[in-house]
């Protein structure tokens, strides 16, 4: 089961904005860099299970910024 995920960070002016690479729709826009990962972190873990098989820890996310 896939564990780790590529986590594609972008700052928009004041904001940052970020999604995950290897899943459609995971997306999200924050005030900083941290909170951004930690917010796609949460949400990827909140998917439906027939979306992404998640495991029971934390998944790892790889960030690159752009």
């Amino acid at each position: 089961m896939k564990n780790e995920y590529t986590a594609v960070l972008k700052p928009d002016g004041d904001w940052w904005i970020g999604w995950i690479e290897e899943v459609p729709g995971v997306n999200c826009k924050e005030a900083t860099c941290e909170e951004l990962l930690e917010t796609l972190r949460v949400t990827l873990r909140r998917l439906p299970n027939s979306i992404a098989k998640m495991p029971e820890e934390w998944p790892m996310l790889v960030s690159k910024k752009l």
